[in-house]
């Protein structure tokens, strides 16, 4: 039997009137890479931000590795259980070099917190040091080491911050568009890079609205229409329901 990495049950989220969430019900399998797809306004960013600490539910409980229910915990408390996110909106250090930028997330995973009072004493850190290069080596940026992230285009912006998380070594990846604003040139980089990731084992959850990007990566796509989950199977059922075409292309094929 696979493994269950995250379990979303019974997931209900309101904002006064409007329903974000309905009764969400989702296993993520670990080692897989589970897409989550729906209009704009279909409740993928709030479902995100649920298993993160951000938003709270009106009911419904998220367990994370076997039965931690993170409801209630911290978005740095679940961080550190091993749950990393890739936002919409790149967050790094922009005035920062790419090398500090993924040496911060190591040594406040391995110290559960980071201060920059203490941040002359990165360069002390030789274990730390070489795994970041390690890291940014392996999404394509070990020849931008010194560069200030600041000045990077919007794809390196991404590609850094999945550096950030991934130094982390966490159990789950949560990738919130990370193709989004993309030209094809790079988005077709992102997705080479997810499918490096994927060989690697690493369990992820993808909110994308590329359908390119989604068929190319996922194992298991569900898809959200106004808050609730209309369908979830492989790329192929997927591909072929006609109330999933309906609900998201008004009846085009994806």
């Amino acid at each position: 039997m696979t493994d269950t990495v995250l379990r979303i049950s019974n997931v209900n989220k309101a904002f006064g009137g409007l329903q974000a969430l309905s009764d969400i019900n989702l296993n993520i399998e670990k080692g897989k890479v589970h897409a989550i797809i729906g209009p704009n306004g279909a409740g993928k960013s709030t479902l995100l931000n649920v298993c993160v600490g951000l938003l709270t539910p009106d009911s419904g409980t998220v367990t994370f590795n076997g039965g931690t229910n993170v409801i209630g915990k911290s978005p740095h408390e679940i961080n550190q259980m091993g749950l990393a996110r890739v936002f919409q909106t790149p967050e790094i250090f922009p005035d920062l070099s790419l090398l500090d930028n993924v040496m911060i997330p190591a040594f406040a995973k391995r110290d559960g917190a980071f201060h920059f009072k203490l941040f002359q004493s990165l360069s002390g850190e030789t274990k730390i040091t070489q795994e970041a290069t390690e890291i940014l080596a392996s999404v394509g940026m070990d020849d931008k080491l010194n560069v200030i992230a600041g000045s990077l285009s919007r794809g390196d912006k991404r590609r850094l911050e999945l550096a950030m998380c991934l130094i982390q070594r966490p159990h789950l990846l949560l990738l919130d568009e990370p193709t989004a604003g993309m030209a094809r040139h790079d988005t077709n980089k992102t997705i080479e890079l997810l499918k490096k990731i994927k060989e690697d084992g690493m369990t992820k959850i993808i909110i994308e609205h590329d359908m390119h990007v989604v068929f190319s990566v996922a194992d298991t796509i569900s898809v959200l229409a106004q808050g609730a989950i209309i369908a979830s199977g492989t790329p192929d059922e997927i591909r072929g329901n006609p109330v999933v075409q309906e609900a998201y292309l008004g009846g085009a094929e994806l």
